[in-house]
């Protein structure tokens, strides 16, 4: 099942994707509010609200306002690779906020104080059920999904110091959607891909992780509950601009493509910043 929030003249509105047509949730702003109703599942299955066409649907990030956003650094070994560090023995952590999400096919603005912005396509998970200290065994249970995103990177900012959130969390800078597909449809593994302006940049398959998304679950779990509507990004794979050989980032009128295999698509159009 596909799970997609749509933008309406009446507000957002969390609806199901059937082919070509999405189809509303009755009672659900958006996925987000969606996954907190415990009985999400059997609801989206049995909607029969409104039906709008998917072909021109303006889309919201796919959970507008996650509680939670944890990214995971150095979980491909291809990009630990190229950025010169070592395989890590526990996973990298840091944060996102909501307000840097933007919708699958939003344009991306170029921040006026940086430019070294760089792509990082990501597997990211969606929990679906409330855990604190989740085991490995018991942490499939607790991810309602997966979806597409990219972890725009201001580089400048993101190496002033130690700390990398000051250059991960800008503001509308982060793609996310464009459906949360659920489990029974998607395992990682499949390709995925970021490419500018056609040309391909990253291609890793999402199985390829140091850390997979089970154990993340388990892992962050043990230090926060996790919380219906968290999302967590698994990490970005070799070919970011900022480790070529003639460092690469991202201009006024290019257009990023963000892809994995069964889950979608993520198109944005980079604009200078209103």
């Amino acid at each position: 099942m596909k799970l997609l929030t749509l933008r309406t003249p009446d507000g957002t509105k969390a609806v199901r994707q059937d082919g070509d047509t999405l189809t509303e949730i009755a009672g659900f702003t958006d996925v987000g509010a969606l996954l907190n109703d415990p009985a999400w599942e059997e609801k989206a299955t049995a909607a029969s609200g409104p039906i709008h066409p998917l072909a021109g649907a303006d889309l919201a990030p796919v959970v507008p306002a996650p509680g939670k956003i944890i990214c995971v650094g150095h979980n491909y070994r291809n990009h630990i690779k190229e950025m010169g560090r070592e395989v890590p023995e526990h996973p990298t952590l840091f944060a996102k906020y909501a307000e840097s999400l933007i919708g699958p096919n939003d344009d991306l603005p170029l921040p006026q104080e940086s430019d070294a912005v760089d792509w990082e396509a990501e597997l990211a998970v969606v929990i679906g059920k409330t855990g604190r200290r989740i085991s490995g065994a018991d942490a499939p249970a607790h991810i309602a999904g997966y979806s597409v995103l990219n972890d725009v990177s201001m580089r400048d900012y993101q190496f002033r110091t130690i700390q990398w959130l000051q250059g991960k969390t800008w503001e509308k800078s982060t793609p996310f959607g464009p459906a949360l597909v659920t489990k029974d449809e998607f395992t990682a593994g499949p390709l995925m891909t970021s490419a500018v302006d056609g040309e391909i940049q990253q291609s890793t398959p999402t199985g390829d992780l140091v850390f997979t998304p089970e154990y993340l679950v388990s892992y962050i779990s043990t230090i926060i509950t996790l919380n219906p509507g968290d999302v967590i990004a698994t990490g970005t794979p070799g070919g970011v601009g900022h480790a070529q050989d003639l460092k690469r980032y991202l201009q006024e009128g290019q257009l990023l493509v963000t892809t994995i295999e069964g889950l979608g698509q993520l198109n944005n159009r980079v604009v200078k910043e209103a």
